[in-house]
């Protein structure tokens, strides 16, 4: 009995050693992966990156006492950030927010005006482009539910060249840069009362929609957030939309000429070419 009692003994002792050396080893290799992961972490190169102190709002000046220094992987700096602070205030001027920012959000170049501009409709022309204001109503307007920053359709609705009303899109995805007098890209309550749209053109599209304007009414098609149609013509008259399908008009019988002969006791009618 005495001998079973030390082999039950010897094989737990055994087995508790095993465990003990087992769980050593596991931990061993655990401290060695997180000490190798340390060493490469220090092989990776810092970026000191600009960052708002605090929350910036539309309109608010960005000024040195409002953004800190963050250091960020190089891998991981965003496009436009600024890692130079004569880059981010060039000559000492401030700059103005033209969209929101977070704390310790990367102050981007897309973000802010230029050195020393005011945050107007200006600022967020792109180059070559002009600002082209469109008066709208209540439905023209999409139930007053566009923003800065949306893409909308632009449709002309006037005479036709056959005295017919029709309606057409001349221009596709084109960019709003205000409602009425707000260029803010962040306000998400609609705009009830709007009562201009100013988007952003070139100069031929501008000429375009002022020739538009000045012929007919312009009404807007608000695009979705993923919508990738293709500019292409649409066109809608009256005939059209009430499925109306008219035939061309018979052409006219062409002239008859004759000439009168006797033949006999008769006189008779011959078809001949008329001429003039």
């Amino acid at each position: 009995m005495r001998n079973v009692f030390a082999l039950v003994l010897l094989i737990g002792l055994g087995l508790a050693g095993f465990a003990v050396y087992q769980t050593h080893l596991y931990i061993s290799q655990i401290q060695a992966e997180l000490a190798a992961a340390q060493d490469t972490s220090t092989n990776i190169e810092m970026v000191n990156v600009f960052v708002a102190a605090g929350e910036l709002r539309h309109g608010q000046p960005l000024t040195k006492q409002n953004v800190l220094i963050a250091p960020f992987p190089s891998y991981a700096v965003p496009q436009g950030a600024y890692t130079d602070l004569d880059a981010l205030f060039p000559n000492g001027a401030d700059r103005i927010v033209l969209r929101a920012m977070d704390p310790l959000e990367p102050i981007l170049a897309a973000k802010l005006t230029r050195p020393g501009e005011m945050a107007g409709i200006a600022s967020h022309l792109s180059a070559g482009k002009r600002a082209f204001t469109i008066p709208v109503t209540q439905t023209g307007g999409v139930a007053g539910f566009l923003r800065p920053g949306d893409y909308v359709d632009i449709f002309w609705t006037g005479r036709g060249r056959d005295a017919g009303e029709i309606t057409q899109r001349i221009e596709a995805q084109i960019r709003i840069i205000a409602v009425n007098d707000s260029a803010d890209m962040d306000r998400t309550s609609p705009v009830v009362d709007a009562r201009s749209v100013t988007v952003e053109a070139t100069p031929e599209q501008a000429a375009l929609l002022a020739q538009a304007q000045s012929s007919g009414r312009l009404s807007l098609a608000l695009l979705g957030m993923s919508d990738e149609d293709a500019t292409g013509m649409i066109e809608v008259t009256q005939d059209s939309m009430l499925g109306i399908v008219r035939q061309e008009s018979a052409a006219a019988p062409a002239e008859k000429c004759h000439v009168r002969t006797r033949r006999g006791n008769d006189m008779v009618l011959i078809e001949i070419p008329c001429t003039n």
